[in-house]
């Protein structure tokens, strides 16, 4: 979070948004440039110096956590409805793909709070995020991935599907249209890690074995959308 900051805030304030991710463990969030984010309770007013972002509570939020220093900061479910709200819907699913996916947010709950939100600012966006969420996402790729399907109109993968064959677990590929032996993989930068080429390559041959079609998605599929959504649907037709 924002280095140099002082901070000395009013009776009842508590960390929330990004600096309360941080405080629960998700460093991985923010980065030294983001503003300490403050959260204060309702008609409480402050101005806070540079580097200080203020929010002000509502009767909807959750429980507060006081960790062992004495920190207080809004809870998991508070702070994850708080940040996605502030983001389109597309960083939003991603943002919040990756906090249940660390552990840091429970899907059904913060999908919970996000239908109670009253009309206000985000309160529509946290709820679109929260419907097409689904925390199972293992990089921002897939959750990108996974929504252009959606936009497009084409039936919805199953994703982190485990395919098994007679000599038992085969891959977990990361989608699958089982009915069809059909799967998605998002070909990352991991892939060209030494050694993973034939390991690829065997993994590809059983799938290819035991029956399956794969399907490599790149960034660079992605860039182009309407291509990438035609070739899906060929092979949907097949």
């Amino acid at each position: 979070m924002a280095h140099g900051v002082s901070l000395v805030a009013p009776t009842g304030a508590i960390f929330g948004g990004l600096s309360a991710l941080v405080l629960a463990g998700g460093d991985e969030f923010a980065t030294a440039d983001d503003a300490v984010e403050v959260a204060l309770p309702p008609g409480m007013r402050w101005r806070p110096g540079p580097g200080v972002r203020v929010s002000v509570s509502s009767s909807h939020d959750h429980n507060v956590v006081v960790d062992r220093h004495g920190l207080s900061r809004t809870g998991p479910v508070r702070t994850a409805v708080d940040l996605v709200r502030r983001h389109g819907v597309e960083e939003g699913v991603i943002l919040l793909d990756r906090l249940v996916r660390a552990g840091l947010a429970d899907l059904a709950a913060v999908r919970a709070a996000a239908a109670e939100l009253p009309r206000s600012r985000g309160s529509r966006v946290a709820r679109d995020v929260t419907r097409l969420a689904d925390g199972l996402a293992e990089s921002p790729q897939e959750s990108r991935l996974r929504l252009l399907l959606h936009r497009a109109g084409l039936p919805a993968p199953i994703a982190q599907f485990r395919i098994f064959d007679d000599d038992g677990f085969v891959a977990r590929v990361d989608f699958a249209y089982p009915e069809l032996r059909l799967a998605i993989e998002y070909d990352g930068l991991w892939h060209a890690e030494p050694g993973q080429f034939a390991k690829d390559r065997r993994r590809l041959n059983r799938l290819s074995a035991a029956g399956w079609r794969v399907i490599f998605v790149t960034a660079a599929d992605l860039r182009h959308p309407d291509r990438l959504i035609a070739r899906l649907a060929a092979e949907l037709a097949r």
